[in-house]
């Protein structure tokens, strides 16, 4: 098995040990990448920056920093872009809740 199925193996029965009450929760550990590449992030999803950045609620200027290489993105700022990543509809979901009950 690749190392990337172990790992897909390992997490799921670590998750099933937690759904079940049999593992603690607070044990899990979550992996923030230390660098990304924010252009590509937003490149596939097709949108100018200005898009990108009104979407996901980051000012235009720390996007262009971003992917100007001027300031590397912070962890909270880096979980963020790696869920955007890979569920964006989940942001974009959670973020029109949240204007619909008018609390941004």
């Amino acid at each position: 098995m690749t190392k990337l199925g172990d790992r897909l193996l390992t997490a799921a029965k670590e998750a099933r040990a937690i759904a079940k009450g049999e593992a603690d929760p607070a044990s899990y550990r979550v992996h923030v990448p230390e660098k990304l590449d924010v252009k590509a992030i937003r490149a596939k999803l097709g949108l100018s920056q200005n898009a990108f950045a009104a979407r996901f609620g980051i000012s235009p200027g720390t996007l262009k920093n971003w992917e100007q290489g001027v300031r590397d993105p912070d962890a909270q700022a880096r979980v963020l872009l790696t869920i955007i990543d890979r569920e964006p509809e989940a942001v974009q979901r959670a973020l029109a809740a949240d204007l619909n009950q008018g609390s941004l």
